[in-house]
């Protein structure tokens, strides 16, 4: 699926068929039930093996505040790991 119809999906100008469906549900590592569940029940999110959206769900329940130092954690995260795969490129590429 291009990004374009996944931003069309993503601001509710189109309603996605079963096609997209499933490949969104196989990105996020969810089944295609999962976007009809009406149970709203998380499992333990302290657990390394919960799943992703259960984090997700989480967080999204947490006041604007905890939210953001939620995403500040994330980010210098996702900031140091591009520095280093940055940084091994460049030592790859003097060998």
């Amino acid at each position: 699926m291009g990004a374009a119809m996944y931003s069309r999906i993503e601001i509710g100008k189109t309603e996605p068929s079963l096609s997209p469906l499933e490949k969104i549900a196989k990105a996020l590592g969810v089944s295609l039930s999962d976007f009809f569940s009406t149970e709203d029940a998380i499992a333990d999110v302290n657990s390394y093996d919960g799943s992703l959206m259960e984090k997700v769900k989480a967080i999204e329940a947490l006041s604007d505040e905890e939210k953001k130092t939620v995403f500040s954690i994330v980010d210098a995260f996702a900031g140091k790991k591009k520095l280093k795969d940055a940084l091994s490129n460049v030592l790859t590429d003097v060998k």
